[in-house]
């Protein structure tokens, strides 16, 4: 349960992270802000099927880049958690690299269990004129093609854009590599009226310059992307979301328990100038 469950947290860092090549989403307008984040993770609340009688942890996320080079991601999740019987170490690790222009991507996660690698899922992924093809390396050698998809920086852009557009719902299927690599997930998000911080907003004062600045409050459902479909999606995501890609007050929901992400350290970047 514990295994499955955590695969979505390769999800989280993808959309933190976070068409044709010749949408609007391929060469983005906005600026997206090179950071490391580092959030404290507590479990909210979990139900007895899950299993988890204790859970607490930290997520880091650092993203460096530009439109010109591709963009850059490297986050880490990690968690204790309790099951009432015996503690376990869960961590899990991932990079990516994604190319708008050319419209490449690649990407690596490791997962481990008390210090021990339980999985590692490796490869690229490009699009072609009816999908989007991928090719694993780990942890078997494999090719085929998925279903036209965005890769997760440029969802990320097309959400900052719906959101100063002022829309307030829209549908996307996504690649990020996450789980074994091998499907695309259905998401719906919903977008909240931009606000300002209010008095006891919590760790607002942990977003520096940005903690009187004005956010949206996102809400993002992931669902397998298959005929069937599922009643309920396989994870959702809410959060504050900043113009230039910065989140914080996250709340994780994995349908048997709910974690909160509480922005802990804040630190910019130089951006990186397209030459």
């Amino acid at each position: 349960m514990l295994r499955s469950t955590f695969a979505a947290a390769g999800t989280a860092a993808a959309f933190l992270a976070g068409v044709s090549a010749t949408s609007a989403y391929a060469a983005p307008a906005i600026g997206l802000a090179p950071h490391r984040a580092v959030y404290d993770l507590q479990l909210k609340n979990a139900t007895e099927r899950s299993g988890i009688a204790g859970m607490y942890g930290r997520m880091v996320y650092e993203f460096n880049g530009s439109p010109c080079e591709g963009y850059t991601v490297s986050f880490r999740f990690v968690t204790q958690v309790n099951t009432g019987e015996d503690t376990r170490l869960t961590d899990q690790q991932t990079t990516t690299y994604e190319d708008l222009k050319n419209r490449n991507f690649r990407f690596l996660t490791r997962s481990f269990t008390d210090q021990k690698l339980d999985k590692e899922v490796r490869g690229s992924a490009h699009d072609v004129s009816k999908g989007v093809s991928v090719a694993l390396t780990a942890p078997d050698t494999k090719n085929f093609e998925l279903a036209e998809s965005r890769f997760p920086t440029e969802h990320m852009i097309e959400v900052i854009d719906r959101a100063r557009k002022g829309d307030k719902f829209f549908e996307a299927r996504i690649f990020d590599g996450s789980d074994s690599g091998d499907k695309t997930l259905m998401t719906t998000t919903v977008l909240g009226k931009r606000e300002m911080p209010r008095a006891g907003d919590v760790d607002a004062d942990k977003a520096g310059t940005f903690s009187k600045q004005a956010f949206w409050p996102v809400t993002i459902a992931y669902y397998n992307d298959s005929k069937d479909g599922d009643a309920l999606p396989v994870y959702r995501m809410s959060f504050k979301l900043y113009e230039n890609g910065i989140t914080r007050d996250l709340t994780m929901d994995y349908g048997e328990f709910v974690l909160s992400g509480k922005l802990a350290k804040l630190e910019l970047f130089k951006a990186d100038e397209c030459k």
